[in-house]
């Protein structure tokens, strides 16, 4: 309405020069008249337009888990479970019928039935067939619906995206490291592609089990009804040592995660000649252009877990207080021959407190899209060998120097796999569970190769998670001679793996 009424000012500007005052005043009447119809119907739909309530595709329906950031004193809070798109889209949100059907459609095709037929039936177009049709047909789907096994549910992880190969397979020492931990984008693509086609999506962590307040008042874990259509398999999916270290400059990684101008995450890479281009360079940013195009492949606006450590800072950012000085920063890099001198040489507008600022403002941008946040430890320790002293002293470094930039995190992804017990359930009266418990996480990861690892404790989870890089992938191969099928239910090795790799893939003991 406003582009019509902009031609019709400017029309009247042209004709106002061509003919005398009477008709200006009739035409400047019109306009007038114009508008007051105009502001009348404003007034009379105002009740109907963008508001955050229960019917707006920006807001998760009633009974769902809480989500990131419970940690301690997290019982019975709402789960931040939104989609980024749908953020961004609800910026200039279309309150015809057509555009409540298309968001409502939007949330059907992420499972979130419930918040569709809310969304309808509390529009201004309920009555409407077309409404009413829509929700007939959720509901339909509805009573189809399969609640899943939280104990079945697998979780596979990845590292930094490998974006260009030759550089990262280039000969140099950290070649065998890249090769055995890291994943290409092909393979990354392709593996989303075959799990998408195999059934697969896309959950959170807190839609498995969730912190809440039972029945008797006390505080405790309950397991997530995550309702799927029959045949749909539910998978966690996360990514470790989101910080892009310094050691990986110049080697095809993404330099960090930014927020673009849509408002949403992506990433910053450094290009042959120097310049910087924004794009689709890690995994973040991949994984959200493939749910854009396959919106069922995310259970309610679910995301991947994205770990950091705290050493380098996060995000791509250097946030560690070991770049806040020459003495701190010669200090951390004494093994090295870097110094304060030449790292800012290369950065010559680098402003310690601005790259907090821009972490956190990522950081709260990735949870805001549906990203659950985590702790990989502050210094990528062995948390299940180091010494108790050495254990407080990491846990404390990550509270202080990345949680602060985060928000609270109730989930650890252990470095190495390195879990602080074996796979029986845990002892909670440990020291180390304790302590970890104490600083508000409750959602503990280990790695382990098999298909389900899943235990619900009385306050706490532990999940296993899955490797898919190159290391686990070459073994699964037949050329390998090892007759693993480790990855046979996710994807077939055969079509993945990257053939740009060196072979064969050193073994971890190597």
């Amino acid at each position: 309405m406003e582009n019509r009424h902009y031609s019709d000012r400017r029309g009247y500007s042209r004709r106002r020069r061509q003919t005398g005052s009477v008709l200006s005043y009739i035409i400047l009447g019109s306009i007038l008249a114009t508008l007051l119809v105009i502001a009348g119907w404003l007034y009379l739909h105002k009740g109907t337009g963008d508001t955050k309530d229960a019917s707006s595709p920006d807001v998760e329906s009633d009974g769902t888990p809480p989500g990131e950031g419970d940690g301690t004193g997290g019982a019975d809070t709402e789960s931040p479970e939104t989609d980024g798109a749908q953020e961004t889209e609800g910026a200039a949100e279309d309150n015809s019928l057509e555009g409540y059907l298309a968001r409502a459609g939007r949330l059907a095709a992420g499972y979130d039935y419930d918040a569709a037929i809310e969304l309808l039936t509390a529009s201004p177009y309920a009555d409407s067939q077309e409404a009413l049709a829509a929700v007939e047909e959720y509901n339909a789907v509805k009573s189809t619906l399969v609640r899943a096994n939280p104990r079945e549910i697998t979780h596979v992880f990845f590292h930094t995206l490998i974006m260009d190969n030759s550089k990262a397979f280039d000969g140099d020492d950290r070649q065998k490291g890249y090769n055995q931990v890291m994943t290409t984008k092909s393979e990354f693509l392709k593996i989303l592609q075959s799990m998408y086609d195999r059934g697969f999506v896309l959950v959170r962590l807190h839609d498995i089990a969730y912190e809440t307040t039972l029945d008797d008042g006390s505080v405790g874990f309950r397991e997530g009804d995550i309702m799927l259509p029959p045949g749909k398999q539910p998978f966690v999916m996360s990514q470790d040592d989101v910080c892009y270290y310094e050691y990986m400059d110049g080697d095809g990684f993404a330099k960090r995660v930014i927020v673009g101008e849509d408002g949403r995450p992506t990433c910053e890479m450094k290009m042959d000649d120097g310049s910087i281009s924004v794009g689709s360079y890690d995994l973040i940013p991949l994984l959200d252009d493939f749910i854009d195009e396959h919106p069922d492949f995310s259970y309610k606006g679910a995301r991947a877990v994205i770990a950091f450590t705290g050493y380098n800072g996060i995000l791509g950012y250097r946030t560690a207080p070991s770049y806040s000085s020459k003495e701190l920063y010669d200090e951390a890099h004494a093994n090295t021959n870097k110094k304060y001198e030449d790292f800012l040489a290369e950065r010559p507008d680098f402003n310690y407190e601005q790259e907090r600022q821009d972490a956190a403002r990522v950081a709260e941008c990735l949870k805001a899209s549906g990203y659950e946040l985590a702790s990989h430890s502050w210094g990528h320790r062995n948390m299940g060998n180091i010494d108790m002293e050495d254990f407080i002293a990491d846990t404390d470094k990550w509270e202080d120097q990345v949680e602060t930039l985060t928000g609270p995190c109730d989930i650890i992804l252990f470095p190495f796999g390195s879990d602080i017990g074996d796979w029986h359930p845990y002892d909670t009266s440990s020291e180390r569970f304790q302590y970890l418990h104490s600083k508000g996480f409750r959602y503990f990861c280990n790695v382990d190769s098999n298909k389900y690892y899943v235990q619900i404790g009385a306050d706490h989870m532990r999940q296993g998670r899955r490797n898919l890089d190159g290391y686990r992938m070459y073994y699964d191969l037949p050329e390998s001679g090892t007759g693993n099928e480790h990855l046979k239910d996710l994807f077939d090795v055969n079509e993945v793996f990257d053939r740009d790799r060196p072979t064969p893939v050193p073994k971890m003991s190597e």
